[in-house]
């Protein structure tokens, strides 16, 4: 059903924008459809509501009426807002608007609806995994935890066994001794079976998992089922698989080069952008915000290198470096929060970027006393340091906040998920993620 629902979001724009085109070219205009400049901007709005659909998290899966109405209405305005302002631009009617608006109009109603029938599938369990654990009472807290977060793919934990219940209990069922988790995975109707570090090297534990294995029940080491479930490494694996992957930026010239001229693309658009903004930033700051107007730090860049970065400042410039910044630290002002909320003190990193001290995408950089500290306390923690930082990141659209050395090991796993995944792609999403997150004014 899931699989379904994502085609329908992909194939509406396609089938709607063209019906509503041909019918305005046969029974009002009267002209010849295909073939002609109009249509290929009809080609173009639909690639435009395609990517609206997919940055207002059409594709995932909804938790509340709220935000299925909400990413509705981003997907099916987005691409009109995006053509009506080319519109303008060029003084040119380049599509009809019985098109555009009626097109905005058909495609909200539609994935309403599909925001609404993938949030009642979530909350009922209808196309979820059904995942039983045998995991010791460290990994099963870990994991209860991650599954009150957002997951990648929609599943529901059914329950956890100690893989020493497992290894010496005699099963419920008749005529099985010793198959707890076997008779265990038939009663809760597990369709995934996770097996932590303790119970993989256990004989009796795997043989039991091998037998659910044959009744179509997939079996995932724990780390693989964070990896495909929850986009992140747990941390008990951290430390094994910190160099057991290739990292696409460091093993993948052609990546890197790639990853090198979008970042060029970006930070020219950004120096734009930043040429226009900080003037009235400027002028804001003698009301609400003064002092200067530029803000830099320390952090420490690819390689273990440390550079200063360049953002708007936020706070007053005693207090910018006293201590980790909260989510909702007292020390930034009116002014500063909601540059925070929509992201703009982050423009003047274009200055980074250019220079080739920041990243488009990538682990983001910290100060070089925070990673002295987690060094300590994290010994692989340094892996992240391999590649070059970024503005954004996996762990930034995954993990809300981060303001102490727990939430930095937190975020790691994302990171590590990252370096472990690098490429075009996850690229691709996570930019995605981070332009939906300014969108709704996820400051951080």
């Amino acid at each position: 059903m899931r699989r379904l629902r994502r085609l329908g979001v992909a194939l509406a724009p396609i089938v709607v924008v063209l019906v509503l085109g041909e019918l305005h070219a046969h029974l009002i205009g009267h002209y010849q459809f295909t073939g002609t400049q109009r249509f290929l901007w009809t080609a173009a709005y639909i690639v435009l509501l395609e990517l609206s659909a997919y940055v207002a998290g059409m594709f995932d899966d909804q938790r509340s009426a709220l935000s299925a109405t909400w990413s509705a209405l981003g997907a099916a305005l987005g691409g009109g807002v995006v053509i009506s302002v080319f519109q303008l631009l060029l003084g040119s009617l380049l599509l009809p608007r019985a098109v555009v608006f009626g097109a905005a109009l058909l495609l909200f109603g539609i994935y309403l609806a599909v925001g609404l029938s993938a949030r009642r599938d979530l909350r009922s369990g209808v196309g979820s995994d059904r995942v039983l654990g045998v995991l010791t009472p460290d990994e099963a807290m870990a994991l209860e935890a991650d599954f009150t977060r957002v997951l990648e793919r929609p599943a529901r934990l059914v329950g956890i066994l100690d893989p020493v219940e497992v290894a010496t209990a005699s099963g419920t069922g008749p005529g099985s001794p010793g198959l707890l988790l076997v008779d265990t995975g038939a009663r809760t109707r597990a369709t995934v079976v996770v097996l932590g570090r303790e119970a993989l090297v256990d004989e009796s534990i795997v043989a039991q998992a091998a037998l659910l294995h044959g009744r179509g029940v997939r079996v995932r080491t724990l780390g693989l089922f964070y990896d495909g479930w929850f986009g992140k490494l747990p941390i008990a694996d951290l430390e094994r698989l910190s160099l057991m992957f290739d990292i696409q930026e460091l093993h993948a010239p052609g990546y890197a080069r790639l990853k090198r001229i979008v970042d060029l693309g970006a930070a020219a658009v950004g120096l734009v952008a930043l040429v226009v903004v900080a003037p009235l930033v400027w002028l804001l700051d003698q009301v609400g915000n003064r002092g200067p107007l530029f803000f830099r730090q320390t952090r420490v860049g690819k390689g273990g290198e440390p550079f200063s970065i360049v953002k708007f400042r936020t706070m007053p410039p005693t207090t910018e470096e006293s201590e980790w910044t909260r989510e909702s630290d007292p020390r930034i002002g009116v002014l500063g929060r909601w540059m925070r909320r929509f992201h703009i003190d982050e423009l003047p990193q274009s200055v980074n970027i250019l220079r080739g001290e920041l990243s488009l995408v990538g682990p983001r950089p910290e100060q070089p006393r925070y990673v002295d500290e987690l060094r300590e306390k994290i010994p692989f923690y340094d892996v992240r340091h391999l590649v070059l930082p970024g503005v954004t990141g996996w762990a930034q659209v995954k993990f809300p906040y981060g303001a102490s050395v727990e939430d930095a090991l937190e975020k790691l796993q994302y990171e590590f998920f990252y370096l472990r995944h690098q490429g075009p792609m996850l690229d691709v999403r996570i930019l995605a993620r981070t332009v939906r997150t300014v969108l709704r004014a996820g400051g951080r």
